[in-house]
């Protein structure tokens, strides 16, 4: 079963303009969250979909734009949590008269499968998105009504889902799961009256638009040639917004839940500095990209010097790419190798690196052996996201316990300070310090209860679910919560 995280788009312009020029712009500003394939799709025709970054297929854009012109269409990126790229699996995926693109991941997926016949699906081919979709259509068959339909399935599914569709009638609908573990929003292009639907607000500056509001939990939003009507499917009092968003995923010109992700992230490297004053360090160093704000605001609040000391090759293969949600080890080390250290901002320093969180440890270890190799003195690195310990079942690609550092080295330690140790002494460091729950959860502006952490406490009773960690998908069928 092949699950994902990703980015989408829907758009429905109501002036009539060809919006698949505003569908490849918004899939490049999304490409962060997803750089195995691409495509898009419009009412009437099979999906757009090619394997690879979306500006690896500009010679075809010209085409695309005609032969796909339409007033409406949806869009996706695609980062697969498990399972091989492929085009097979790339998105959006047409069912009946509905394309469908999503962001997250149903996690009884295989369940949900039975209801539509699972058996006629291959291992290689069934994703979560083709069974949700399936289920989809065959409950509008016997309701046709997207709300009544996403009120029935939303209690058989489990998971996180950010949904785009587009109908041959001419219809987008956008749906996000009760307790919003994944971002989408919704902005206007007022030039020529296009509504925009994204997994994040970068995706509207790109074009031009402006950001009216996120699209709430439990909400459907219906685009038609009469405008644009909200419902809701679905009422949540508690929501859970994943933190690792906050962190690490989202762009940081990106506005999500009203707070803007470069102040997020500069103001959790403030609260990291009240925690951890390393005040005898020489300089403060971020590890790139993510983690510059972060590094920037620990700095200024402790009165230490920010350097980048670290570059990445943006000329090299894959200067440009994000070596975490690259699926194969070999194209996560042949980014992290690409990583230059300035000497002269390291050599006979101690050298305060910030970064964004530490998964699978192999990219940590690279670069505390890439700034020992430029002689850095002392290595103290402070950690934005605390420990991963658990497996992510809501889109992120946290792999199996035994692939997690944090638990590898600590197992079911909760004392920071010794989880630290423990890690560092893998990667090299001479120290390691890792942020909590509660002080992250400060830095971001939200109620701890309003935000995801179930990859560091543990607690998945906001999926609802029971996870039996012998394999990395497999989750009791018991439903804890509704």
């Amino acid at each position: 079963m092949v699950r994902e995280n990703c980015g989408v788009v829907g758009i429905f312009s109501l002036g009539g303009e060809n919006i698949v020029p505003y569908l490849i712009d918004c899939l490049r500003s999304l490409q962060h969250r997803g750089q195995e394939s691409w495509g898009i799709a419009v009412p009437k025709k099979l999906p757009f979909k090619k394997t690879g970054l979306v500006s690896g297929s500009a010679n075809e854009f010209d085409k695309l734009i005609t032969r796909f012109s339409s007033n409406i269409g949806i869009g996706h990126v695609r980062y697969s949590t498990f399972g091989s790229s492929s085009l097979e699996n790339a998105q959006p995926l047409k069912v009946k008269d509905l394309c469908i693109a999503h962001n997250g991941t149903i996690t009884n997926a295989e369940q949900l499968s039975s209801m539509v016949g699972g058996c006629t699906f291959t291992p290689q081919s069934m994703t979560d998105t083709l069974v949700a979709a399936q289920r989809l259509v065959s409950i509008l068959k016997k309701k046709d009504d997207m709300k009544a339909a996403m009120k029935i399935l939303k209690n058989e599914m489990v998971g996180s889902y950010c949904f785009t569709f587009v109908t041959d009638s001419n219809t987008i609908y956008a749906a996000r799961d009760p307790k919003g573990f994944r971002p989408l929003v919704l902005g206007l292009h007022k030039d020529t009256n296009t509504y925009i639907i994204a997994s994040e607000s970068c995706a509207l500056s790109t074009v031009g638009a402006v950001l009216l509001r996120d699209i709430e939990p439990g909400e459907l939003v219906r685009i038609d040639k009469n405008g644009l009507k909200s419902e809701r499917f679905s009422e949540s009092v508690n929501h859970a917004h994943c933190s690792f968003e906050f962190t690490y995923f989202a762009h940081p010109s990106s506005i999500m839940e009203g707070i803007n992700i470069y102040l997020a992230r500069k103001k959790i490297g403030e609260y990291l500095a009240l925690k951890f004053p390393i005040k005898d360090a020489d300089v403060v160093i971020p590890v790139p990209d993510s983690s510059r704000p972060a590094a920037l605001g620990y700095s200024l609040k402790l009165g230490l010097p920010f350097e980048e000391g670290l570059l990445k090759d943006r000329y090299s293969k894959k200067g440009s790419m994000r070596s975490f949600i690259e699926p194969l080890v070999k194209d996560r080390k042949e980014i992290n190798q690409n990583i230059m250290p300035i000497r002269e901002m390291i050599e006979n320093k101690h050298v305060i690196i910030v970064d964004d969180s530490i998964v699978r440890g192999t990219s940590s270890q690279a670069i505390i052996e890439i700034v020992k190799q430029a002689g850095a003195k002392r290595i103290s690195m402070v950690v934005t996201y605390p420990p991963i310990s658990y497996p992510c079942y809501a889109g992120i690609d946290f792999p199996s316990q035994e692939e997690l550092i944090a638990f590898r080295v600590a197992k079911n330690e909760v004392d920071l300070e010794i989880i630290g140790n423990k890690v560092a002494k893998i990667i090299g460091a001479d120290e390691v310090c890792y942020n909590d729950n509660v002080n992250l959860a400060k830095g971001i502006g939200l109620n701890k209860n309003e935000l995801c952490f179930s990859c560091s406490s543990g607690d998945y009773s906001p999926l609802g679910i029971k996870p039996d960690f012998n394999s990395r998908y497999q989750i009791n069928d018991k439903i804890l919560v509704d």
